[in-house]
């Protein structure tokens, strides 16, 4: 329930501004991503202190996603460009994730890989975990080389 109202919320400020005319680039952006950073520490660090995720990799994948909002906020400062999604992989495919993995979570906390039992969270968490730090990686090789290019010594 509560990610439906954080994602109609974060959905609905920066439309709301749009729409009335009131927009402020700069408060908007910094309040949005502030919102989600404190958003993002009590979701992974609740699943971390709840038993469904070890402690381990919740602390693993907040430093992946930070990592990854660094990325972002560095290549927004210095690019001018602000990249929200990946591939097929935005804010709106990553609630529906999340919310599809809740359901799943409440009758198959356990999965099976290669014959060990894990659990889903960990398991999850570790896909997630990969995922973040090779986007990060590959778009600060691209912003880089992109920067480096753009800067050219004479």
């Amino acid at each position: 329930m509560f990610l439906g109202v954080n994602w109609f919320g974060d959905s609905l400020d920066g439309t709301l501004a749009r729409v009335r005319n009131r927009q402020r680039p700069r408060y908007g952006f910094y309040v949005d991503h502030i919102v989600d950073s404190f958003g993002a520490i009590f979701l992974i660090g609740g699943l971390g202190m709840s038993g469904y995720m070890t402690g381990t990799v919740a602390m693993v994948l907040i430093i992946a996603y930070f990592l990854l909002a660094i990325e972002i906020y560095l290549a927004t400062y210095t690019i001018g460009v602000f990249r929200l999604s990946f591939g097929v992989w935005g804010p709106t495919e990553l609630r529906i994730v999340l919310a599809i993995g809740s359901f799943v979570l409440l009758y198959k906390p356990l999965v099976t890989v290669a014959g060990r039992h894990y659990l889903l969270c960990d398991v999850s968490g570790v896909i997630a975990i990969i995922g973040l730090i090779g986007i990060a990686i590959i778009n600060s090789i691209r912003n880089t080389i992109r920067l480096y290019r753009e800067e050219r010594l004479p």
